[in-house]
This record gives C-alpha cells, sequence and structure tokens, in this order.
C-alpha cells in the first residue's frame, strides 16, 4: 500500500500560516532593533567608521567592484538568518501537526478499531514510531483471530463429541431399555446385545482418538527417540493388516532407499502414522488393489515415507480438509463407515511432533499420503 503524507486541515493550513505571519512579523521587528542599535553605535564611534570605510576600499573584486555596504551586507545575513528561523518555526509546526494526527489515529484505535493502521508517512523518526505501531496493530489483529479461531475450533469440538457421543449413547439406552422390558426372544435378545455392545465400542474408541488427540496437542508431549529401521517397522505394520488386505484383494507393495535406511523417531507414534494411513486406504480406497509403502532419503537429513494405494481418489474439496479433525469423506457422521474422524488429525499431529510435514495429493491413478521428516528431529528445524 503507497502510504501518502499527513494531510492538513483547512483549520491547519491557516494555523501554519498565521505561524508564518507572526514569526515573519516577530523577525522584522527584531531585525529593525538590531540595525537602528547598530547604527547608534557606529555614529558615536568615528574610528570604527573610518575602518569600514578602508576595508570597503582595500577589498576589491575582479572588475574593480569593491564590497557592499555594511547596511546592505548585514541587511542580506539578517535576511538569510530570517529565512532559515522562518523555515525551522514553519517545519517544528508542521511536526506537531504530525504528531497530533498519530495521537488522533491512536485514540481511533484505542476505541476498539484494532483493524485500522495509519496509513501516512512522515520523514522524520516518528516513522518508526508509526511502523512500530502498525506492527503492533498487526500482531493484536492477529492474536485476536487467532483467539477467535481457537473459541471456534473449541465449540465445534464439543459439538462433534457431543454428537458422537449423543448417538451411540441413545442407540446403548434404547435397546437396554427393550432388554429391560422383557424380550422373549432369545435371538432378539442377543441381537440387542450385540447392537449395545457395538455401540460402546464405539464409544470407546472415540474417548481413546479424543484423548490421544488432546495429549498429542499439549506442549507437554516429548518424542521417545530412538534408531528406526524403516524397512523392518513397514514389514510388521504390513503383517498386521495381512489378513483385511486378503480379504480386500489388496497386495502391499514395501520400498526403501537405500534398503538400511534408518532413521531418529518415536516407533510407537511412527507406526500409529502408518496404522491410521493404511487403514484410511483400506476404507475410502474403493477399487484398491495395491498398496504402496515407500521410503526415499532425499538428502542428508531429511526421508520422505509415502502412503499410496490405486483405489478411487479423493475430492478436491475433501483434500483441503482431510487433516481437520471430526472430518469425515462421506459427507456425514456415520461411525460405520466414518470412524471417529481424528484419525488423520492424530497422523498430523504425530508428524508435526516430529517437526516434519504431511500433504495429501490424488488423482484418477493413485492417492497419495506424503511425509517428509528429518532424519533427526533434535537437529532439525521444523520443515512446516
Amino acid at each position: 500500500m503507497n502510504k501518502e503524507h499527513v494531510k492538513l486541515t483547512a483549520t491547519e493550513k491557516s494555523e501554519l500560516f498565521a505561524e508564518g505571519v507572526i514569526t515573519i512579523v516577530l523577525l522584522l521587528l527584531l531585525n529593525l532593533s538590531i540595525v537602528i542599535l547598530i547604527n547608534l553605535t557606529i555614529l558615536q564611534n568615528k574610528n570604527l567608521v573610518n575602518g569600514i570605510y578602508f576595508l570597503k576600499k582595500t577589498i576589491t573584486f575582479a572588475g574593480g567592484r569593491h564590497l557592499w555596504s555594511w547596511q546592505n551586507t548585514f541587511l542580506v545575513m539578517m535576511g538569510v538568518g530570517d529565512l532559515i528561523v522562518l523555515y525551522w518555526r514553519l517545519i517544528r509546526r508542521y511536526h506537531q501537526m504530525q504528531l497530533r494526527h498519530v495521537i488522533s489515529e491512536l485514540h481511533y484505535i484505542a476505541q476498539g478499531h484494532f483493524d485500522h493502521t495509519i496509513s501516512f508517512k512522515v520523514k522524520t523518526d516518528l516513522q518508526k514510531v508509526i511502523d512500530s505501531i502498525n506492527s503492533l496493530v498487526d500482531s493484536t489483529v492477529n492474536a485476536i483471530n487467532e483467539e477467535r479461531a481457537i473459541e471456534q475450533s473449541k465449540d465445534e469440538l464439543i459439538s462433534n463429541v457431543s454428537h458422537d457421543i449423543r448417538t451411540p449413547l441413545t442407540s446403548i439406552i434404547g435397546y437396554l431399555g427393550l432388554l429391560k422390558s422383557g424380550v422373549d426372544d432369545p435371538e432378539e435378545q442377543q441381537r440387542y446385545l450385540n447392537i449395545a455392545y457395538s455401540k460402546a465400542e464405539q464409544m470407546k474408541s472415540l474417548a481413546h482418538d479424543l484423548l490421544e488427540y488432546t495429549t498429542l496437542k499439549s506442549t507437554n508431549t516429548s518424542l521417545n527417540l530412538t534408531s528406526l529401521h524403516i524397512f523392518s517397522m513397514l514389514e510388521q505394520v504390513a503383517a498386521g493388516f495381512e489378513f483385511e488386505a486378503d480379504e480386500k484383494g489388496v497386495v502391499f507393495n514395501i520400498e526403501t532407499r537405500p534398503k538400511d535406511l534408518t532413521i531418529q523417531a518415536d516407533p510407537e507414534k511412527l507406526v500409529r502414522v502408518y496404522n491410521n494411513l493404511i487403514t484410511n486406504a483400506l476404507k475410502y480406497g474403493t477399487g484398491a488393489t495395491q498398496i504402496n509403502l515407500i521410503a526415499n532419503l532425499v538428502n542428508n537429513n531429511e526421508v520422505e515415507l509415502r502412503v499410496e494405494n490405486n483405489g478411487e481418489r479423493i475430492p478436491k474439496d475433501s483434500l483441503k480438509k482431510i487433516f481437520e479433525r471430526f472430518y469425515r469423506m462421506e459427507g456425514s457422521r456415520n461411525t460405520q463407515t466414518g470412524g471417529t474422524g481424528l484419525g488423520l488429525a492424530i497422523t498430523k499431529s504425530i508428524v508435526d511432533l516430529h517437526r516434519g510435514k504431511i500433504r495429501c495429493e490424488s488423482d484418477d491413478k493413485w492417492t497419495r499420503f506424503i511425509i517428509c521428516l528429518p532424519l533427526d528431529p533434535k537437529n532439525t528445524k521444523s520443515l512446516v
């Protein structure tokens, strides 16, 4: 934004003009007084008159020109001095008016207009004050927006948790109520018990994920870093999903470059990342026949981990929200298909804790979750 200089009001311009007029009048009176005093002094001292006359005759310039009379010389010097004093007075008053404008802007901001910045510029050190004020305003606005976002996030969290707890709890109470009222058919009794148990498991899963998510978000959460052989870890993770993958006709492919790639990481938390991503691939990768677990050494201090499947692509709108807590791609809060909605949010929190970054890409051929991690989080700045 291009900043303009302070625009003076009509009253301020009149004030500046009056200041100039008064200064000129005072200077003229002062000059007249000085001239009269010097004149009287010279007339009373004949030697001084002779000295001035001798000096004038002695000093000559090209063309035989002599010095001006002392009166003319003194008047020119006083004129130059007067201009300097007039300029200084006007500039001083103008700077006072600038300061007045800054104070007025501060009062306006203090009244609650925290998104307002001082839009004009000055050529004095006052500009540093203006820049500091604008920086403070920007910081205040960011803090206010962040606080609002946190409040909104808390409200959404409470709303989502309440919804996800209330739905299975209502079913549990309903079916237990039917059992309490008396159901003679043993098969019906067993069916009601199975449904109530299933809903209770959903509540347990939600409580566990919610606790893990809030724990990971806590500033006190620390990593238990150890040397982790990536290929061996990926083999163990894939083995844990072998039965479910066989049922869906999905084959795991594991590849690490180099084969003995080792990083400093928290094994338990990184395994949770892979479990969440593979579960997500099996649940949403409709039609997938392959899940690739790939790890590449990008440079001497960073590794890229990828979990990719060749199933149905993720919609573009969902890619923007996929790591938000409680977001479910099926567009409802149906836990039968969508789980708790915290899996990918937990995944991102773990990656952040390792000072890494994660993103998702999806097209008609592959859906890829790409994680970039430092080889040693303790000695590396955040990659985010």
